[in-house]
């Protein structure tokens, strides 16, 4: 989804320490949406240079467009005139040049709508581009347990409201706006009082539109949470397929959850309906009443002799051309409240702040890694380190344990700076990660989490995924060393085999094995394995071992691991509980102090020889 790096970077660098990462224009301005106007400088606001230049053709071609059709409207009104007077013949000319203004509307309307799909494509792309890089620019803290749904919503569905906007809602509107407007003002040169007559209806006919959009604003915004919710709950349904089926009882509750959240969007639409029916049929029937009000009036003024007969008909034609585009407008109001509430939450998206970049780049003396009086909270408030300090050598192997919530992942991601430390430093060669270009930092680690995301495609993608310009006996090497290779002989397919969506096609081993492979493929001089062979039998677990042992030969390895072996092998052990390092040393100097290391070790060694045992049932 992530287009070229070097797209719609609008936004300046900021003075001091470090910048802002570009963020492909992000928006700017006040989120609004109640009018043509502040939708238009939305779309402006989210798009690059060309897509902003093709926006101002499909612009200028409507507002062509609609001029056109005002002439086109108001020629009719000679025309009538003549053709309803004493001498018809002279009505000729008057049509050909009637005849010649419906040509030329013609023509800028196929124009128009050309260049309006053409921008929609171009929106789409775009926007998908930039919420794409945009999305892998934020700090991991940013992806909250809704954001899955949130983003599946604003990528689909956001995405092709806003792409309507140009090829289907700009005609509407800017009809709707001007060309009223331009009848109005070809009017006074036929009868300057009909003209003031319905330049007066303008005004109570804003307010009512006014009126209806409020209306409905609020349950819009309900709608759309509802809408985000839904969808997560719909995901996290598929995902829990398994549990539901292993548990029947437990399907009760995963069905709930997902009928509440279908229930809330269903009540939220027809809240929706409750409040823009009566907006709608109010701007409707405001409508009708100019109309009305001119037809009253023309009426009288034809009575008392001051206008004539054939005038006032062509006229009051000329009328029902000025309500009409409004009337057209109007019933296409929830479809531009709701393309403008998408694009306001585009713009929400883009407006979070990324991780600061270096202003002026740093550049590591080595591999070896310091964390110096770390502190960390989630956003939840719970502390999560507490003045964590001590250090990696280079070229040296760390195992990090400690119970399950205390941290041990968290130090982990703070050394890839998936998110910024609240106080202290991590620093690498000497060097804080926050003065290294996220792209450079990258490129020095290789990370290998406990839970393993593999692409959609085959086997060898995944593996080439570390290093795409690797060559195939690269790929070979790095895949027999964390023994794929047995997984790709024994599949049909071979290294062509389709891993299918996040590698459901294969075991959690096997998913496994290929992510450590990605990641001895991309070579880099610190890698990051966190439970890394917690899903591997024992046989292949002891083969990935001696490929990690090779690792530890030139790199700088942290193991956050609860097998033994790995953690004996490793040259420094640091024990993580309750935010604070409690012990750190080798494993023959750990296991002869009395602490969590040496509980930790008794405790293992005695589940070594666990077994299950069959309970005799009594008669």
């Amino acid at each position: 989804m992530a287009g070229p790096r070097a797209q719609h970077r609008l936004a300046a660098r900021q003075p001091g320490r470090v910048r802002r990462r570009p963020t492909r224009g992000r928006a700017r301005g006040p989120v609004r949406g109640r009018g043509g106007r502040p939708m238009i400088r939305q779309l402006m606001s989210v798009v690059g240079p060309a897509e902003r230049r093709l926006l101002r053709k499909v612009l200028a071609l409507q507002v062509l467009g609609a001029v056109l059709q005002a002439v086109a409207f108001v020629l009719i009104v000679p025309v009538l005139e003549r053709l309803l007077g004493d001498e018809p013949d002279q009505a000729w000319p008057w049509v050909w040049a009637l005849a010649a203004a419906a040509a030329a509307q013609s023509v800028v309307h196929y124009w128009a709508t050309k260049a309006g799909f053409q921008a929609g494509a171009a929106l789409s792309r775009v926007l998908h581009h930039r919420i794409g890089d945009h999305v892998s620019e934020l700090p991991l803290g940013w992806f909250g347990p809704t954001r899955t749904g949130e983003l599946s919503t604003l990528t689909t569905q956001s995405v092709m409201g806003i792409m309507r906007v140009p090829g289907y809602l700009f005609r509407p509107l800017i009809g709707g706006l001007l060309t009223p407007a331009a009848v109005v003002v070809l009017m006074y040169l036929f009868d300057w009082r009909l003209a003031l007559a319905a330049t007066c209806t303008a005004p109570f006919i804003a307010v009512v539109l006014r009126w209806s959009t409020q209306r409905t604003a609020t349950a819009d915004r309900l709608r759309a949470g509802t809408m985000t919710e839904a969808a997560n709950r719909v995901i996290e349904y598929a995902e829990v397929q398994p549990v539901l089926r292993a548990f029947p009882g437990s399907r009760a509750a995963g069905g709930s959850r997902l009928d509440e959240a279908l229930s809330a969007q269903r009540d939220a639409g027809r809240q929706v309906m409750r409040a823009g029916v009566p907006g709608q049929v109010g701007f409707t029937l405001t409508v009708q009443a100019a109309f009305t009000v001119i037809l009253v009036y023309g009426t009288y003024l034809a009575l008392g002799g001051s206008l004539d007969v054939p005038e006032l008909l062509a006229l009051l034609v000329l009328a029902a051309r000025f309500v009409e585009p409004m009337a057209e407008a109007a019933n296409l109001g929830s479809a531009l409240r709701s393309a403008s509430a998408a694009l306001a939450r585009v713009q929400r998206v883009l407006a979070e702040e990324p991780l600061p970049e270096p202003e002026h780049p740093a550049h590591p003396a080595g591999t070896d890694i310091e964390f110096d009086a770390v502190e960390f909270a989630y956003d939840n408030g719970r502390k999560v380190l507490d003045g964590v300090g001590f250090r990696i050598p280079e070229h040296t192997m760390t195992a990090l344990i400690g119970p399950s919530g205390s941290g041990k992942t968290t130090v982990a991601r703070l050394i890839a700076r998936f998110w910024d430390v609240h106080g202290g430093a991590v620093r690498i060669g000497g060097v804080d990660v926050r003065e290294l270009p996220a792209e450079d930092l990258m490129s020095r680690i290789s990370v290998v989490f406990q839970d393993v995301y593999l692409f959609e495609g085959t086997i060898e993608d995944n593996i080439r995924a570390g290093r795409p310009e690797a060559t195939d006996e690269e790929v070979r090497r790095a895949a027999t060393l964390a023994r794929v290779d047995e997984i790709a002989a024994r599949l049909p397919g071979g290294w062509s085999t389709q891993v299918g969506a996040g590698g459901a096609g294969l075991s959690g081993g096997e998913r496994q094995r290929i992510s450590i492979a990605r990641a001895l493929l991309k070579d880099a001089p610190i890698v990051l394995l966190d439970e890394a062979t917690s899903s591997l039998d024992p046989a292949n677990e002891r083969a990935v071992q001696e490929a990690l042992s090779e690792l530890t030969r030139d790199r700088t390895l942290l193991v956050i691991a609860h097998r033994l072996q790995t953690v004996r092998a490793a040259d420094q052990i640091l024990v993580l509980d309750g935010g604070h390092i409690v012990q750190r040393g080798t494993h023959d100097e750990l296991i002869a102090q009395e602490g969590r290391y040496a509980d930790f070790w008794a405790e293992r060694s005695r589940s070594r020889g666990w077994r299950l045992a069959k309970t005799p049932v009594a008669n």
